[in-house]
């Protein structure tokens, strides 16, 4: 080999290896762009991998406007929505509806813990994540069922009512409803979706605006085909105590139970078979319990003690504590009382989690400790994910819950006593039996508890036809059950099943 080809071959062999060693280029990353409220939304193209499988998808991040009967904006409420590239024709592909609660909560919960293609890395069950949060894909995403639209309301995320004196026009359940119900009529009319299968989604107070509007939509033409109710509220006299209403005491027994046995409090017998426990305190609570809050003063002192002793036994207190409560425990004393020999307390949102107090001899908890380990991480996650991934920018805050809503407007329903949209859900039902409801619970949320939530399913006067369109279930975990592993797992599968069996010709 002369030594042209020598110097020429030792060249090409340089040359491969130091192409070996670098690395290969990072695709192009979005650059953040600011937009006004009326300003195109912003469009970008992504993909995840699904079941081995990859699945591509449009992300779209924009404003839509709320007008008055003049065509004024009054206010501009913005969405993340998520389209699958490969899902045939648009127009009837599935479309989805998701908001979260509050009442001021911006959707960020449901979006990047659930249903988006994104999620909040969670140990599986449901710790504290080790900052910093990140987000990973998400394999539990619904987006291979159906098309998703983030909705924030009003005073949540980055919507904003256009002068400060609007803001009592829609922090109210009334003006919620309407702003909302425009939302969506206005998306499905400027995106062509009028001919796609419709289902609404709501966590929390979500629930409350998901069971109303079902009846408003489709007064306005707009016939949903399945509502989906996660830990939910529609009858707030299940959850709010007070004189004349014993009510909450008797549903939050058996969440006070559930909690009990995770953290090994209750009696040896009890603590073998969580589900015969459940069951079990339950029947007694609608029962015993319920006719003993009921007589009262007129209770004898014999009887008194019994019924003290067996709430102490269901709810690993002490039988002394519950008799000064006067048989009835309040939820926050509760969480309190339950681990205080611990000098801990449990949370509200997912009694699974402890907290420790300053001062041990309080009454209730200084916060809920499932909100503390849940917030952060939502929150720097979301701020990071719509700049550098759906290339949104702006320094506007996004509010994440309760920062831009204040006093809350409930309307007649206040006045009448109770807030309670499960007579607009009963009247959709009427009226629609097509439509169909999927309502999923935790065993270990303390803010709704998932006997209300049977209470409220129990009392909505449906008929044997109207009933058959619920299906219920329940989850190993709290409010927001998707922070849990399996949870979410097993959400994902009955969402996929109900929208299916939704579907079916």
């Amino acid at each position: 080999m002369n030594t042209f080809f020598r110097t020429s071959l030792l060249l090409v062999l340089l040359a491969s290896s130091a192409l070996a060693q670098t690395p290969a280029p990072k695709p192009a990353e979005t650059k953040p762009k600011t937009i006004g409220v009326n300003d195109e939304p912003i469009v970008v193209k992504h993909e995840i991998t699904l079941a081995g499988k990859p699945l591509k998808y449009t992300a779209t991040t924009g404003y839509l406007p709320i007008k008055d009967d003049k065509g004024e904006a009054e206010a501009h409420i913005f969405f993340i929505a998520y389209t699958r590239d490969d899902g045939g024709d648009r127009s009837k592909r599935p479309l989805t509806f998701s908001f979260n609660g509050g009442p001021g909560s911006a959707s960020v919960w449901l979006h990047l813990g659930a249903i988006g293609p994104k999620r909040v890395a969670f140990p599986d069950g449901g710790e504290f994540p080790v900052p910093p949060f990140k987000l990973v894909e998400n394999d539990s995403t619904w987006l291979d069922e159906t098309d998703l639209v983030f909705i924030d309301p009003v005073g949540t995320g980055y919507s904003r009512a256009v002068k400060p004196e609007l803001n009592r026009k829609f922090h109210g359940l009334q003006g919620d409803l309407d702003s909302v119900g425009e939302f969506i009529r206005l998306y499905i009319s400027r995106n062509e979706r009028w001919g796609s299968p419709l289902f609404v989604v709501g966590e929390s107070y979500g629930t409350t605006r998901a069971a109303g509007l079902s009846d408003r939509l489709l007064r306005r033409g707009i016939a949903v085909n399945g509502i989906i109710l996660i830990s939910s509220v529609l009858n707030f006299q299940t959850l709010d105590a007070a004189k004349g209403n014993d009510l909450p005491y008797i549903l939050f027994l058996p969440t006070f139970t559930a909690t009990a046995w995770y953290h090994k409090k209750l009696a040896p017998e009890l603590q073998a078979d969580r589900k015969a426990t459940l069951l079990e305190a339950a029947k007694w609570a609608e029962g015993d319990y319920a006719t003993a809050l009921m007589q009262g003063d007129r209770l004898s002192p014999e009887r008194r003690a019994e019924v003290a002793r067996q709430l102490a036994r269901y709810t690993g207190l002490d039988p002394v504590y519950v008799e000064r409560s006067n048989l009835r425990i309040d939820d926050n004393r509760f969480r309190k009382e339950l681990l205080r020999d611990r000098g801990q307390t449990v949370g509200r949102l997912d009694s699974r989690f402890v907290g420790v107090d300053e001062v041990g001899v309080t009454d209730s908890p200084d916060a809920d400790p499932s909100m503390s380990a849940i917030r952060p991480a939502y929150t720097s996650t979301f701020n990071q994910y719509i700049r550098e991934e759906l290339g949104f920018a702006t320094d506007t805050p996004y509010y994440i819950l309760g920062e831009g809503v204040g006093a809350w407007d409930w309307g007649p329903a206040a006045r009448r006593g109770f807030p309670d949209t499960s007579e607009n859900l009963r009247n959709a039902l009427a009226n629609n039996p097509y439509l169909k409801v999927l309502v999923a619970s935790g065993y270990y949320d303390m803010a709704t508890p998932y006997l209300a939530t049977e209470y409220t399913l129990a009392h909505m006067g449906l008929t044997s036809s109207m009933r058959a369109n619920f299906k219920v279930e329940e989850f190993e975990s709290g409010h927001m059950m998707y922070i849990h592993g399996p949870s979410l797992a097993k959400l994902k599968g009955d969402v996929a099943a109900f929208l299916h069996a939704t579907l079916a010709k």
